[in-house]
């Protein structure tokens, strides 16, 4: 794998846990405060996963897809 895609790929990863940090943290602050969590769309809830999915190798990449598959066939 080429160096800057390795690169590429930490800053996925990196991105993905400090978006899911953030963005979950503040929902259950707004749940918990008891104010509205209306503007959060499940986009945003759902968007560090992306970044974390693709910034996984091809092989995790690979075993992710297969358990989404297996837990949903039954």
């Amino acid at each position: 794998m080429h160096w800057l895609e390795k690169q590429i790929k930490r800053l996925l990863l990196l991105v993905g846990v400090v978006g899911v940090m953030v963005i979950y943290f503040g929902f259950f602050y707004l749940l918990l405060s008891g104010r509205s969590t209306e503007p959060i769309t499940w986009y945003y809830l759902l968007s560090p996963w992306i970044c974390i999915f693709f910034g996984l190798s091809s092989l995790q990449q690979y075993r992710v897809l297969q358990w989404f598959c297996a837990r949903y066939k039954k």
